[in-house]
């Protein structure tokens, strides 16, 4: 049981902004939604892969398209 089964869900809130600050255990991500609420969260490395991953999968990206080559000129 995770202490959340009689809470109802909240309404989800509109993104207005985010930021990722890196920091000694790993990254800060700091989420403000457009009702002025925000919310800070501490990221390890690898939770941040993961979300990278999952971004990757929802918007159909590879690896490839964000490689860039250095004798193009």
């Amino acid at each position: 049981m995770t202490g959340t089964e009689d809470k109802p869900m909240a309404e989800p809130k509109n993104l207005e902004r985010f930021t990722l600050e890196e920091t000694e255990e790993g990254y800060l991500l700091i989420v403000g939604a457009d009702d002025g609420q925000t919310v800070e969260v501490n990221v390890t490395p690898d939770q941040l892969d993961a979300i990278i991953d999952a971004l990757n999968d929802v918007l159909g990206a590879d690896d490839e398209a964000f490689e860039f080559d250095d004798d193009e000129d």
